[in-house]
């Protein structure tokens, strides 16, 4: 996920390794907060795959500063990343997905359509896992283990719902 939040940060502007942390703080705090030694790796990985390329300035200081902006080659690549499927662990559903959703807007209409309907067809298996779970006669669940079930099926719910709009609001774009 770090590649995608710096693909998109470096998307219509150069920025030093703070100015990308800063922006993803700016944009994705809510979901994640990458510190530098994840930043740092991740983009001398992108640097490699000729993914964004960096310049090496010195201030009058004498100081050297990286700036990194995206290639073609990784604006299609954030394309490609934002499509790929993720991992199946719900515990990171809602910020990958949240994420992705944040980015949306370097897609086309009808790769977003695809995105939008990959999300919500994993939200929908996961709110299905949850209320197995709470339907279960032959699983005993603890009192706290059944309120956050509970509230784990409306979560899903309520993403469900707002995938919707969103697909309504895409479709009205065309």
């Amino acid at each position: 996920m770090i590649e995608i939040l710096i693909l998109y940060a470096v998307l219509n502007r150069e920025l030093t390794m703070y100015g990308i942390q800063k922006a993803i703080a700016d944009n994705f705090a809510p979901y994640t907060k990458p510190s530098f030694g994840v930043i740092n790796p991740a983009l001398r990985r992108l640097e490699k795959s000729g993914f964004i390329s960096s310049r090496r300035t010195f201030s009058e200081g004498g100081k050297q500063s990286g700036f990194y902006i995206i290639t073609n080659d990784g604006k299609k690549e954030l394309k490609r990343l934002l499509l790929e499927d993720w991992t199946e662990n719900p515990i990171q559903f809602f910020s990958n997905a949240s994420i992705k959703i944040a980015c949306a807007s370097v897609l086309s209409k009808e790769d977003i359509s695809i995105l939008f309907e990959k999300i919500k067809t994993q939200a929908l298996e996961h709110k299905f896992d949850a209320e197995n779970i709470l339907n279960d006669e032959y699983i005993s669940l603890t009192f706290y283990q059944k309120n956050v079930l509970e509230n784990t099926v409306n979560e899903y719910q309520n993403f469900v719902l707002l995938i919707e709009n969103l697909e309504k609001e895409n479709a009205g774009n065309r």
